[in-house]
This record gives C-alpha cells, structure tokens and sequence, in this order.
C-alpha cells in the first residue's frame, strides 16, 4: 500500500521500515534492513543487493558490539544461506563506514568507495586526537562560543567520530560517471558533495532505482557543515548544485532508497523543497544580522532554537557557519574586523 504524505507531496511505497534483523524486498532482488543508532536519529538504512550467488551490501552501521549482533542476526536469519560478496560504502560518516572493517574481515568481502571516503575516515581513524587540537578549539573559540562549550564540542560534540573499526588495507575506488555491475544490474555512480566531499549515490537507469545515501532524504534534511579543517569551505553552494545535478540526471518517477528514513517516490519535489529550506534559512541569518553583527555561535539559536547537546550542539553550529559562508560567497555577508577576540558577520 502506497502512503501519500500530504506535508510534501510523496508517496510512500513502504510506509513501515523492517524491524531490527529483519528485511524488506523494495524490487526484485534488493533488500532493505536498518541497523540502530545511538543517536537523536536513531537508524541507519542498509541495502543489500543481490549479487550472484550472494548479496552486495550498501553501507553498514557504527562500529559497536550492538551492531555487529545486528549483523550477525541478519547473516543467521533473512540472509542465511547467501554468502555477502562485496560491500559498498557510500561516505565517510561512521553511521555509513564504522563497522566497514570488521564486516570485510568477518566475511571476506572487498570494500568499494570513493577516495575521499577512504582517506577520510583513515585520517580521523589514525588521528584520533586531531579535532581536539589547539588549532580547531581556536576556530570555535575565534567565532564565539564559551571556552565550556567549545571543550564540549571538541570532546563530547566530535566522540562519534571515533565509532569506527580499522579500515581493510585496499579498497577499490569508485567514481563519478563509473558503471558499476552488481548481479543483473548496472548502476551509474554518482557522487555529491556538501553533506560528505564526494559521497557516492547508485542509479540504476533500468529500473528507475536511485541509491540516493544521505543526499536526498524525505522528511529531515542532511547535515550541511563547515569544519574548522576548511574554515572558509562553501559546503552549501556545493550541496545545492549537487540537488540541480541528481534532478537533471535521475528521472521524477524514480524510487529513492535513502540512508535515512523511508524509501520514497518524489525525487525533484524534494530537490526543490531542500533548496528552498536552505534559502528560507539564509533570509532568517540576513534578518537577525540587520539587527546587529553577530558570531556565528550567536546565530545558531536563530536556526536551531531547542536545547541542544554537545552532540547536536556540534552539527548546528557547523550547519549555521555553512550558511553564513553561501552568505559571504554570495556578497550577502562580510566579515567584520576581529573585536574582543571573537569575529562577526553582518548583511552587506
């Protein structure tokens, strides 16, 4: 039964997700389960793709005890009997690549995924004290938020960072514009940038199926973040032309498989409603400015105005600084010079 969600205009083919260890065929020979979080959002969705004599995975969950149970109830259960050949990973979130390690080792699989996703988690994986350092506190600090939270964030906030198992050794490197083969199909590979640099989306023009990770979801939009690595970055700007390319590039009858929430049918209306959500959020930042130049930490209560935890606290600050920097790319914004040892934005 389809479900028709009258907040947005989409349907709904699978209005209920599968419970913890069980699946959901979404077409012939694609699966759907959800491994748990920890976390406000409280899921993640796998995909496994039949592939031979065998099921081509799609993401894995963080790397804990809990969720290699969740695995392991999977394997001994829905997917009993199919050998897991390969696993696909689409970016480097630890929701998306934390148990990528283990589940290579444990059942011998070759791991597929951008090269930034790779050097990514490697890096955080190698480094695990590098976002704690003197450089990226000053950056927090520098754009106004208290010496408490900023130990907050770089602590608490950055933890989930680490819920990852050591990477296998090789990979092998997907890319824009490749074809990839799995089973009786051949999918396109696509990547976007702005929610992960160069995360990797699979459509399957044959069957009008769009993988589309965490890029499009229904009813939440994705994280769009600037980090004190790239201080200046635009990943906004990136984001949205990601929205124009999969809209031009997949077509508006598509079933999206999200790495969030439920599938869906009503790809280019979302597009258009997360494009707008973000310019709807630009003119409250240009707002509040008009009133007085403001730190970016003074501006996240504009955007995010609940009570938030150093977790969360840490997503919105860097999602506010994303859209003060599409500002300040746009001419809408400019710095101010430094004062109190903090830096201000205000409307041009």
């Amino acid at each position: 039964m389809n479900i028709h969600s009258a907040e947005t205009d989409l349907v709904f083919p699978f209005p209920e997700a599968p419970a913890t260890g069980t699946v959901t065929e979404v077409a012939p020979g694609i699966l759907w389960t959800r491994i748990p979080l920890p976390f406000r959002l409280d899921h993640v969705n796998v995909f496994l793709i039949e592939d031979g004599d065998g099921w081509a995975v799609v993401d894995t969950g963080i790397g804990d005890d809990a969720t290699r149970e969740v695995w392991y109830a999977l394997v001994n259960g829905p997917l009993a009997g199919k050998r897991l050949t390969r696993l696909i990973v689409t970016h480097f979130h630890p929701d998306h690549i934390g148990l990528a390690g283990w589940l290579c080792a444990t059942f011998d699989m070759k791991m597929l995924t951008s090269q930034t996703a790779w050097l990514g988690c490697l890096n955080i994986s190698l480094s695990p004290g590098a976002l704690d350092a003197k450089p990226y506190r000053d950056f927090y600090a520098l754009h106004g938020l208290s010496a408490e939270t900023v130990r907050l964030v770089t602590t608490q906030g950055h933890g989930y960072l680490r819920m990852v198992t050591p990477l296998p050794p090789t990979f092998s490197r997907l890319v824009a514009g490749d074809r990839l083969a799995i089973g009786g199909r051949v999918f396109d590979v696509m990547s976007g940038n702005g929610h992960a640099p160069e995360q990797i989306m699979l459509y399957s023009a044959a069957d009008r199926i769009f993988l589309a990770a965490d890029q499009v979801l229904a009813k939440i939009t994705p994280n769009i973040s600037v980090w004190p690595v790239e201080p200046d970055g635009d990943p906004l700007g990136l984001y949205l032309r990601s929205l124009d390319e999969i809209a031009r590039t997949v077509p508006v009858d598509a079933l999206v498989l999200p790495g969030h929430q439920l599938p869906f049918y009503g790809l280019h209306r979302r597009c258009t409603e997360l494009a707008a959500h973000h310019e709807q959020r630009c003119d409250r930042l240009i707002e509040a400015c008009r009133v007085k130049p403001s730190t970016v930490g003074e501006l996240v209560p504009v955007l995010f105005p609940r009570k938030l935890d150093p977790h969360q606290l840490s997503f919105a600050f860097s999602e506010t600084f994303a859209h003060v920097n599409a500002l300040v790319r746009r001419g809408r914004f400019v710095w101010e010079e430094r004062r109190d040892g903090v830096q201000r934005v205000r409307p041009v």
